[in-house]
């Protein structure tokens, strides 16, 4: 099977870094080409062990550069985007929001039609030489008006995968029973989830009107290994290791849908070679917990593995001003996936805040404790 090379789009961050050894180990037909501005959440470090792997190559640079995302795509011949690329911390988002704007719609924007020119002829044709092992009866119908649009779009066909976030949805009410379906109206409440619910309709936008073989999906909190210490779980184990207050914001009673990282990277796995094309695809944990249960059950762990004398890390925890808009609920259904594809999350929050927090236990020298 001929090698075909995929651009990966800011992997040097916490999902994209434990996508790509997962990817390349399981893939070794693909190349992969990562690039990444290496702004402060992105670090190398996090991409160690494939260092001087043949199949990877990193390169350093801004996905609204166009120049340079076109000298990629000649370069490389890609055939594959799949688009971690963003500015994600909302606190952030609040106090800068024009860098969320540039970074997720306009970096955004750049890819798809660099993607668009460089793969297809016009709109909904691809270029002859991305359909060699396809039936063009699989590609193509024509309407009665004579209008082209895609029958049918497999991993075959160039594809351009988004990875967004449930935040575009806004928030939930509290009955358990209210959950984020695909088919959710957008209603985003921050300037990072406006900034993806954006770049959600332009990718939508070049389905639409070019036929550009594209799909989505949006993910539930992530947690695990390499994850940015500004984020909530990081943020918590840093502190209280370093006996320093653990800051929760309002009433601590917000909730979130936690989900392992590995449980997303093979979801989308399995979305990006086996999605309907131009569908959108909803990666949940089914593991709904109060940021308040968040502190709790990693200070309880903690008191177990780095116990101090007569002190418990629950008493570090402090309730400061809540976060500007803050959405009170999150939870996913991630039904759509599960039915469809077999996906199918192999970690519930118990066992993976255990290997998340053994992960950082050795990442501060402590795993011997």
């Amino acid at each position: 099977m001929l090698n075909k090379t995929i651009l990966l789009t800011g992997c040097a961050g916490f999902i994209g870094s434990n996508f790509v050894p997962y990817f390349l180990e399981k893939y070794p037909n693909y190349n992969l080409v990562n690039l990444d501005l290496l702004t402060y959440a992105g670090d190398l470090r996090n991409l160690k062990e494939i260092e001087g792997h043949p199949r990877y190559r990193f390169i350093k640079g801004d996905i609204c550069n166009r120049e340079l995302v076109e000298y990629i795509f000649s370069e490389f011949d890609i055939k594959g985007i799949i688009h971690f690329a963003a500015e994600s911390h909302v606190d952030n988002s609040i106090k800068d929001p024009e860098l969320f704007i540039k970074t997720n719609v306009n970096g955004t924007f750049t890819l798809l039609d660099v993607a668009y020119k460089h793969w297809m002829e016009r709109p909904f044709k691809y270029r002859k030489r991305y359909l060699k092992g396809i039936n063009n009866d699989e590609c193509l119908m024509m309407n009665e008006e004579g209008n082209s649009k895609f029958k049918i779009q497999n991993s075959k066909l160039p594809r351009f995968h988004h990875i967004s976030t449930d935040e575009v949805y806004g928030t939930l009410s509290d009955d358990p029973k209210d959950l984020f379906t695909e088919t959710t109206p957008y209603a985003p409440n921050s300037p990072y989830s406006s900034s993806k619910a954006s770049s959600d309709m332009l990718v939508r936008a070049y389905r639409e009107t070019y036929g550009l073989n594209t799909l989505i999906t949006n993910c539930s909190n992530n947690y695990g290994p390499k994850q940015h210490d500004e984020k909530l779980i990081p943020t918590i184990i840093k502190n209280a290791l370093n006996k320093k207050p653990i800051p929760i914001y309002g009433d601590g009673k917000n909730i979130r849908d936690w989900l392992y990282v590995l449980d997303h990277c093979k979801g989308i796995d399995l979305a990006y070679h086996k999605g309907r094309a131009g569908e959108v695809y909803n990666i949940g944990g089914r593991n709904e917990r109060t940021n308040l249960q968040i502190v709790s059950v990693i200070c309880k762990i903690l008191d177990e593995r780095v116990p101090q004398p007569n002190f418990s890390y629950k008493s570090l925890i402090t309730f400061v001003e809540d976060r500007a808009g803050h959405d009170r609920r999150y939870a996913i259904d991630a039904t759509k996936l599960e039915n469809e594809l077999g996906w199918k999350a192999d970690e519930n929050f118990d066992s993976g805040i255990v290997k998340t927090i053994e992960w950082y236990l050795k990442k501060y020298g402590m795993e011997k404790w």
